[in-house]
């Protein structure tokens, strides 16, 4: 079903395209197909909050990079603007940002994946994390307030559950990382429930195992 205009993308949509300007030269949304992405947004440049998330996911891209993800920012501000923010932080904390800075002064990304509301005049709502998947498709929608700083390592944990569960064969239980127990699909039927083993002390609909 099309996704109606203004909605907020949602897990399952197909993430809208779209070219830009960014910090690293024209980025389309296509040419990262066949690998995942995190394409997250903030509201601005030189806010504190985000400077300190800018920092910890420079100095931990190589972890997306060895699981096949590239990382894709945005905010509202220009281009040259995310060029003097970058290099402050370069100045400040020897940090260089590797990925691309997206400009989006007309709001017009923003607005088509329904990260700003119409009746908004300004970006403040704009700090949400989209996980897309090689096929284009969003897996998984985070959203955090002005306040909060997002968790890098949260972020590469819930990109390594997608890729686990995507195998097909278990799903993961809260707080999963690599090596952790995983969980069994429910029986969808009475004589998949009649044979399922269930080992001691769990139950039809909660069985785990150590991951192969």
């Amino acid at each position: 079903m099309e996704r109606a205009q203004g909605r907020p993308v949602r897990i399952g949509d197909l993430a809208p395209e779209f070219t830009a300007r960014t910090t690293l030269g024209d980025v389309d949304l296509a040419s990262y197909r066949g690998r995942w992405l995190i394409f997250f947004s903030h509201p601005a440049d030189f806010t504190p909050v985000c400077t300190s998330e800018f920092v910890a996911l420079a100095r931990e891209a190589s972890r997306f990079d060895q699981l096949n993800c590239a990382l894709l920012a945005m905010s509202v501000d220009s281009l040259y603007s995310h060029l003097a923010w970058i290099d402050a932080i370069r100045a400040l904390f020897g940090i260089e940002i590797p990925f691309p800075i997206i400009e989006d002064p007309s709001m017009a990304i923003g607005s088509a994946y329904g990260m700003i509301d119409p009746d908004d005049g300004d970006s403040s709502s704009v700090r949400a994390v989209y996980f897309i998947d090689p096929n284009g498709v969003v897996r998984a929608v985070t959203w955090y307030p002005l306040s909060v700083g997002r968790s890098v390592d949260e972020m590469i944990r819930l990109l390594q559950a997608l890729q686990r569960t995507d195998q097909g064969d278990v799903l993961t239980p809260e707080g999963w990382k690599p090596g952790g127990q995983v969980l069994l699909p429910v029986p969808q039927s009475a004589p998949a429930l009649m044979s399922a083993e269930v080992p001691a002390g769990e139950a039809w609909f909660y069985r785990s195992r150590k991951d192969s």
